[in-house]
């Protein structure tokens, strides 16, 4: 099986109903650390520069209220991809770590 069949197979099994319950549990418990790690990656990355200052007087100063709607939905949901795909880099990362760390008989 290729990585990409595999990689498949697993998002489809995550689609599956219930298949996140125990994930989500143990990451709300972690959620205020995750959330520093991820604001940090956020930073670190530039995404949240200056450059979103600007878009964000932009678009809540958008002189028509439809275009200043649609313009704050079309970031709202751009900011909400990028956040999503940095917080699965992170993700990706902390599993990296979890599996390379062998827990020992106490754990």
């Amino acid at each position: 099986m290729t990585s990409e069949e595999r990689l498949d197979a697993a998002i489809k099994r995550l689609s599956e109903p219930g298949a996140l319950r125990e994930a989500e549990s143990i990451v709300a418990g972690a959620a205020p650390r995750l959330q520093h790690v991820l604001a940090e990656a956020l930073e670190a990355g530039g995404w949240f520069a200056e450059s979103h200052e600007v878009e964000v007087k932009r678009v809540a100063t958008a002189e028509l209220e439809n275009d200043r709607i649609r313009a704050v939905r079309t970031l709202l949901a751009e900011e909400a991809r990028l956040a999503m795909l940095v917080g699965v880099a992170v993700g990706w990362a902390l599993n990296e770590e979890l599996t390379k760390t062998t827990p020992t008989q106490e754990d």
